[in-house]
């Protein structure tokens, strides 16, 4: 098989090539990196990307998986797929410097937990993508690394702060990509990249270190990718304090033959932040029709969060960067984006009464959150409230002082510890990705994928976006 559109493949498809001894895993890596090398004078998703470096360090595992799957031993279906794994977990001899300037260049002494289970499973990881600084924007802006962007229209932000994870992936550098997700981190740039974004519950993914709706999940182009991804993903790892116990899940489950007897919340109205421009809402409501046509049952939810629980997490959460910061050197901080240093300065005056206030709100919407999707099988709802931005810019709203505005559909997930996932919806008028998403009960992550794949037999994804002819002038960074 010629090497031309191996880097398009999906998983699955790699895996049964490699059986058949169609091509080698060393063939497929090649055709990644040669086709990231074209690209990425234009996106930039890629951490300090080496294309001959990048080769060299993935050249022995991909040798290795070579070996394995002709003497019909692979490790797991993703022995030999190439992933991408986000800047901020942890991969062995490489710094962590999380986007930012003013990171920490020391190299990581282990793996981290996902870093872990990818290399146990084959998976060949040979890039590492970009994010903003400390992973506070839903932006591809980053003191460090420049201006991320998205594939679909250069002009146009990817989203963040899983940026390059998810520029890569609807670049088409492999079919593999992993990133975090806080508030939003994967499926708010899933929905502006055209891609499927799945944040599982709090836990199900070990992570380390863990935190407060902190999770890792996968990045890709089709909700089999996804599925094939957690089941590597979600094995156990002592060190994540907060992780679930481990269970025997059926990741390959099947879609239902249709939605009969399904109580699905469609959910419009956050109760704060910005409004839902006609295009988002309109692409809301068709997945609705399409769920009630399929014998659903779709039910208004009401608002069940609040600007004070929102205001509350966004002071806990300037409290927690600016503690960070202060211990830097006055030269190194001043390296931070300045929209972060902008966001993080109030911290300085805050009372401790304000900072525990701040953090109880993050119970307040998980109790708020949980208790509003009690008795549905699934929420439907916008992924973000408007389409892409701008790409130079770090926010929607590009107000420091109103930051989370874009966040108040994904936010009460990651509080409720609740999967929800991300999936294409169409384009808009200007041929900009839209996103609708589907969020499930706690610990529902099976029955989530299983729905996202009914929505992926009605709605295939539209032709993937072509980028620049290689000739063409790079965009400055």
């Amino acid at each position: 098989m010629a090497a031309a559109g191996l880097h398009e493949l999906g998983a699955r498809e790699l895996a049964a090539l490699y059986r058949r001894g169609e091509v080698s895993p060393r063939e497929v890596l090649r055709a990644v990196v040669d086709h990231a090398r074209r690209c990425e004078p234009r996106l930039h998703a890629l951490c300090g990307f080496d294309p001959d470096a990048a080769l060299a360090a993935a050249a022995t595992a991909a040798a290795a998986s070579e070996q394995r799957w002709r003497a019909g031993q692979p490790l797991s279906a993703l022995d030999g797929v190439p992933c991408t794994i986000k800047e901020n977990i942890a991969t062995r001899g490489d710094p962590l410097p999380l986007g930012s300037a003013a990171g920490d260049p020391t190299p990581a002494a282990a793996d981290a937990p996902p870093a872990a289970r990818l290399r146990e499973a084959g998976a060949l990881l040979w890039a590492r993508t970009t994010m903003p600084d400390y992973g506070m924007l839903s932006s591809g802006l980053s003191s460090l690394h420049g201006v991320t962007r998205n594939p679909w229209s250069l002009a146009h932000n990817p989203g963040g702060s899983s940026a390059g994870a998810a520029a890569a992936a609807a670049a088409g550098y492999g079919p593999l990509h992993v990133g975090t997700d806080i508030g939003g981190s994967i499926r708010l740039p899933a929905g502006w990249c055209g891609l499927v974004g799945f944040k599982p519950s709090l836990g199900r993914v070990p992570i380390h270190p863990p935190y407060w709706g902190r999770v890792a999940g996968p990045l890709t182009r089709s909700v089999a990718d996804t599925a094939a991804l957690m089941a590597v993903l979600a094995q156990p790892d002592a060190r994540d304090s907060m992780s679930l116990p481990p269970q025997a899940l059926d990741w390959s489950a099947p879609p239902p033959a249709d939605a009969r007897g399904l109580r699905i919340a469609l959910w419009l109205d956050a109760g704060w932040g910005d409004a839902l421009t006609p295009e988002v809402q309109a692409a809301v409501v068709a997945a609705a029709r399409a769920f009630e046509q399929a014998g659903a049952r779709i039910e208004p939810l009401a608002p069940f969060a609040t600007r004070e629980m929102a205001d509350g997490i966004d002071r806990f959460w300037r409290m927690r960067l600016h503690v960070e910061l202060a211990r830097l050197p006055a030269e190194r901080r001043q390296r931070v984006l300045p929209y972060i240093l902008d966001w993080v300065a109030p911290a300085a005056g805050y009372s401790g009464e304000q900072v525990f206030h701040g953090l109880s709100q993050m119970a307040a919407l998980r109790e708020a959150c949980v208790a509003a999707c009690e008795g549905y099988d699934a929420v439907l709802s916008p992924v973000s409230p408007a389409a892409a931005f701008a790409a130079e810019a770090p926010s929607p709203g590009g107000d420091p002082q109103r930051p989370f505005e874009h966040i108040a559909f994904t936010l009460p997930f990651n509080m409720g510890e609740q999967p929800a996932i991300a999936l294409p919806a169409g384009l808009t008028a200007a041929g900009l990705p839209l996103g609708v998403q589907l969020a499930g009960r706690r610990h529902d992550d099976v029955g989530v994928l299983r729905l996202a794949r009914l929505w992926a037999q009605w709605r295939p994804a539209p032709p993937w976006p072509e980028l620049p002819a290689v000739d063409a002038d790079p965009l400055p960074h």
